[in-house]
């Protein structure tokens, strides 16, 4: 394993989990009455967290323009209750990851239940605190078919993951559009592209990019600095720290068993071009 298995998993349980964000079955949202695109996207992902209001969306998603938020919660909830979103969803991802799998002429049933099984098994007790979309999930009902059971146990790994990273941002003042300027000035996206997915305006991020170059973190055409590169490793260090329960509950045999079952199958999802495999996708939403 040549990256650190925290990053190992971390993308392989990311990117089994993003066939919810790019599977064509949930245009069922548009259907439903849902016309914008991410005006559905919010509405299922924070379902778990009930009929909840713009703020606790924009609180736990972190990185999403407030108007953007605002302009989906709470209408999308007069449209699609979130226990509706909830099955409308899962049964989207059922549909998607069937065909996906069966597309490239694989069934993966086994080893699915076999990693589902061992994550579900190593998230059990590991602590809720301060990680509300996890938490949410976690208290969600585990689906039993094999694909939908590991979509499950993925989730829960990214949302934990997730949820430790904005601890993260958060302990280093970072907002939730000047995370987005130092991704960009990685070379990760690009302002275009990540304004138009996260809803943020030229203003803010103009805005963004000053404050940032007034802590020395990018230069004056948002490119990051010195202390720019090491501000960030170290908050991808502190994501990895803050998300290594699991991981330490798995020991390293239980590692190394998921990372050689899970591959071939985010192998057979890539394959299927269900989802891309890297972020921003080469065609954002």
């Amino acid at each position: 394993m040549s990256k650190p298995p925290a990053r190992v998993l971390a993308r392989l349980f990311g990117t089994f989990h993003n066939i919810s964000y790019y599977a064509k079955e949930l245009r069922v949202f548009q259907e439903r009455g849902i016309d914008e695109f991410w005006h559905g996207y919010i509405a299922y992902r924070a379902a778990p967290m009930g009929r909840v209001e713009a703020p606790v969306v924009t609180a736990t998603f972190y990185n999403f323009a407030p108007t953007l938020v605002e302009a989906a919660v709470p209408a999308v909830w007069d449209v699609v209750a979130p226990a509706e979103a909830i099955e409308l969803r899962a049964a989207a991802i059922s549909t998607a990851l069937t065909n996906a799998i069966a597309s490239q002429g694989q069934d993966h049933d086994e080893a699915a239940a076999a990693v589902a099984d061992l994550v579900l098994e190593a998230m059990r007790d590991v602590p809720e605190v301060g990680r509300a979309l996890f938490g949410a999930y976690k208290a969600l009902p585990t689906p039993d078919p094999p694909l939908e059971r590991l979509w499950h146990a993925s989730t829960l790994w990214r949302e934990f993951r997730g949820d430790g990273h904005n601890i993260a941002l958060a302990a280093e003042d970072i907002d939730g559009i000047e995370c987005h300027v130092l991704l960009a000035g990685k070379g990760v996206g690009n302002r275009d592209v990540i304004e138009k997915i996260r809803g943020w305006d030229a203003a803010s991020w103009d805005a963004a990019q000053a404050r940032l170059a007034n802590r020395g973190l990018v230069d004056d055409v948002g490119v990051l600095t010195r202390e720019g590169v090491e501000l960030r490793r170290h908050i991808e260090d502190e994501t990895d720290r803050l998300a290594a329960a699991p991981q330490q509950a798995l020991e390293p045999s239980g590692v190394d068993a998921v990372v050689a079952k899970l591959e071939p199958i985010v192998d057979t999802l890539l394959a299927s071009g269900a989802v891309p495999g890297k972020w921003p996708p080469p065609k954002p939403m």
